[in-house]
């Protein structure tokens, strides 16, 4: 008879369950593994990509998360501006980075050196910005104190000049002896003819007692044709040739007769202060 095979049943495979721990870059997964004591255990699993995958994935999260939240940046070797600033998600880009550190970074953007620290999102503090401040207040009160002198200025230039002194009013004198011994005393000033009110009066009352149409018809100028006339006494010839510019020609006006008579007197006696008699 034939030989009676034998049949094996097939044994039951044993499963059993284990966790495997994959670490990579720090992060701990927990995967789950399949032990299998045939061949015929369950296709290899993608564990590689889950390795590779996940845990970077998590890493980059965590560091995205620091980076956003921190104002400052270190700067490491290997790293440009353009990178940091795609990496902190910067508006504007380098440009902006680099014009918020320009003073860290220096004048050459392209050239940043490792250990510097960045400033993300705000402008680096700069110690002449405390200096800019203070002149930027500064600056309106000097302007306000600029604009009021000028226009202190602009007022006085334009004010209407100060009116001029009033100009004296002529001295008026009393029309008696009084008067025309005192306006005649006023023009001999003028001219730097020497003679007092005193002297004046001394000779007028000798010669005509204060009568400014006296005459003298009877001594020896009378006698020639020329009488002696007004208050001293003046003949026409020596009027004629001591009268003062400025007084009337008329011999008997009284202040023209007493300047005259004076001009000749301190031509002749160097005063009418000193004369005491007929001259």
């Amino acid at each position: 008879m034939p030989a009676q095979g034998k049949h094996r049943r097939p044994k039951s495979v044993s499963l059993s369950r284990g966790i495997a721990a994959v670490t990579t870059g720090g992060a701990v997964l927990a995967l789950p593994v399949l032990g299998a004591t045939t061949a015929s255990a369950a296709p290899a699993h993608s564990v590689a990509a889950e390795k590779a995958v996940a845990p970077v994935s998590v890493t980059a999260q965590a560091n995205s998360v620091t980076k956003a939240a921190s104002a400052k940046h270190s700067v490491v070797s290997g790293e440009t501006l353009s990178k940091i600033a795609r990496e902190y998600s910067v508006s504007g880009g380098w440009k902006k980075l680099y014009e918020g550190n320009r003073k860290a970074v220096g004048e050459n953007p392209n050239l940043i050196h490792p250990g510097i620290t960045l400033t993300i999102g705000a402008k680096a503090a700069d110690p002449s910005d405390a200096k800019a401040g203070k002149a930027a207040k500064a600056a309106p009160a000097a302007e306000r104190t600029a604009t009021a002198e000028r226009a202190d200025r602009s007022e006085r230039t334009t004010a209407a000049p100060a009116a001029a002194p009033a100009a004296a009013a002529p001295a008026t004198y009393t029309n008696d002896l009084d008067g025309w011994i005192k306006e005649s005393l006023a023009v001999m000033a003028q001219h730097g003819i020497p003679g007092s009110y005193e002297g004046i009066h001394r000779n007028i009352i000798r010669e005509s007692s204060g009568n400014p149409n006296a005459i003298n018809n009877w001594d020896s100028n009378a006698v020639k044709g020329t009488p002696s006339k007004g208050l001293l006494q003046v003949i026409d010839p020596t009027f004629q040739a001591y009268h003062v510019p400025g007084t009337s020609t008329d011999s008997y006006d009284p202040v023209a007769n007493i300047t005259a008579a004076c001009n000749y007197a301190a031509d002749r006696y160097g005063s009418i202060d000193n004369v005491f008699g007929a001259y």
